[in-house]
């Protein structure tokens, strides 16, 4: 495993899906760290987890495909592409709604793959795919209520039976993060790297299944942010040495 990359044992505070649309909340209106630089710092983790669990430090010439949904978890996935792209992987983007249907912030992302020349396409062409080294999956995040439905679910389906590592960013597509349940379809993940702090729903017996290898991203969420009155939490300095931290 890369440098990049630190196990550690050590406690650590556990959030719900409330408190991390509250620590976005706190970012953007409190701390005035926007959108675009958490997305960035999100895809840029995913990119360097890949790189270095998977290929030795090494992507060039990797063929990858990125699941990208219409939301922050999609644009992160987008950021990721665009790295990956840049270190020489032959990259293939699908996404579940047209680039005009997305989020402003994502459709930014989605913007700058176009301009790269990276390949974009819908979901529903994915099943042309050839060979392949690993997938992404920035589908669904912790804004999930029911069970994938449309090209969300037809892309989980297609990535569930290919057998290449398959990593999710923030969480497997289809588990709730706040309660660990798990819903049908959801992508059976080799690796997950989820954000800022670790989700209560990714320790539940179930998921454990379905997570694969754990991993905690750094997207630059100050310590004083979580000492806000609205959420009560110890900072624990967890990336003290590393923008990535493996937690199981």
């Amino acid at each position: 495993m890369g440098n990049t990359i630190k196990e550690i044992h050590t406690d650590y505070d556990k959030i719900d899906t409330d408190q991390m649309i509250e620590v976005d909340r706190l970012m953007m209106e409190e701390y005035h760290i926007d959108l675009v630089q958490m997305m960035e710092n999100a895809g840029r983790c995913l990119a360097i987890l890949l790189k270095e669990r998977f290929f030795d430090g090494d992507v060039e010439g990797k063929r990858i495909v990125v699941m990208a949904g219409s939301g922050g978890n999609g644009g992160g996935a987008l950021v990721a592409a665009r790295r990956l792209h840049n270190w020489g992987a032959k990259v293939q983007v699908f996404t579940t709604s047209a680039a005009d249907d997305f989020t402003p912030v994502p459709k930014h992302q989605c913007s700058i793959l176009e301009r790269m020349g990276v390949s974009i396409a819908l979901a529903d062409k994915i099943n042309e795919v050839g060979e392949i080294d690993a997938i992404l999956d920035g589908i669904i995040g912790y804004s999930l209520h029911g069970d994938p439905r449309g090209s969300a679910a037809s892309m989980i389906q297609w990535a569930n039976a290919r057998d290449v590592p398959v990593v999710a960013l923030d969480t497997p597509s289809g588990l709730d993060l706040t309660s660990g349940k798990l819903y049908d379809p959801i992508v059976k993940a080799t690796a997950t790297l989820t954000l800022a702090m670790p989700k209560i729903g990714l320790f539940s017996e179930e998921a454990r299944a379905i997570i694969g290898e754990l991993y905690l991203g750094d997207i630059s969420v100050p310590n004083e942010l979580y000492q806000e009155k609205t959420l009560g939490l110890k900072p624990s300095n967890i990336f003290r040495y590393s923008d990535i931290v493996r937690l199981y």
